[in-house]
């Protein structure tokens, strides 16, 4: 499902045994290491948690990213959502 027409992408998220995730409708990766990831999706923030976390595959352009390791917990939050581009990350997450 690629949509070129520069609209908003559908949000999806499959997980396989919690070792595997790709995210779908990704508008950017705003940091990650080994025990967390924050993603900025269609659908608000996303804070992936767990350990040996390691973003295989990126690609902006479609909107998905790749993730592997042992994830123990998916939290979204609305800040950051609707195209607040220009807000810093300290001020999208503690709105």
């Amino acid at each position: 499902m690629e949509d070129l027409s520069g609209s908003a992408r559908m949000h999806k998220v499959s997980m396989t045994n919690r070792r595997s995730c790709m995210v779908g409708g990704v508008n950017d990766v705003l940091s990650f290491d080994i025990h967390e990831i924050l993603l900025e999706t269609e659908q608000g923030m996303l804070m992936i948690k767990g350990d040996e976390l390691h973003v295989s595959r990126l690609t902006l352009e479609k909107g998905e990213v790749d993730i592997d390791g042992r994830i123990d917990s998916l939290t979204y939050s609305d800040a950051g959502a609707g195209g607040r581009k220009n807000e810093s990350l300290l001020a999208r997450l503690f709105r």
